[in-house]
């Protein structure tokens, strides 16, 4: 078994409360996650309340998109965590949080998701680090997050 971490920040020129609204409510993600585009047929599922602890969300789609579900688990003005659970193309549960803070000019955001490799998965994650594999779509997300927060 091998652990994880996945980190990317950024500043967000929009108000804490606009950069929270986005993010809290998966009916948001679809205007700045950098993953909504991967497959344009890709099936979505709304479930839950429509934001904060228990809101819901699943996805299946091309073998990029992959299947899986998103939980909000807690929400909070400067934090929101939540699971993400991975079907295909590999299974991975992924605790994730964005913590939020108000700076000068706008929202410093941190995306933090960390997992766990385990059998076959921690041998095959060795040579790919998931860093690598996922930071650059948090990188995006975070762009795309800024536009959507300053449209």
């Amino acid at each position: 078994m091998t652990t994880y971490e996945v980190q990317r920040e950024a500043v967000i020129h929009a108000d804490i409360e606009r950069v929270h609204a986005l993010i809290d409510s998966f009916h948001n993600w679809s205007s700045w996650s950098p993953w909504e585009d991967v497959d344009p047929t890709m099936r979505r599922e709304h479930s839950g309340p429509q934001a904060g602890p228990g809101a819901h969300y699943a996805w299946e789609g091309n073998r990029k998109a992959g299947k899986g579900s998103m939980t909000i688990v807690a929400s909070a003005p400067q934090r929101i965590d939540l699971v993400i659970d991975f079907d295909k193309p590999f299974t991975a549960h992924n605790p994730t949080s964005f913590i939020l803070e108000p700076v000068d000019g706008g929202t410093h955001v941190r995306w933090l998701m960390t997992g766990e490799h385990r059998g076959v998965a921690a041998l095959i994650f060795r040579f790919m680090p998931m860093d690598k594999l996922i930071g650059p779509d948090f990188e995006r997300g975070l762009e795309r997050l800024e536009a959507a927060a300053t449209a």
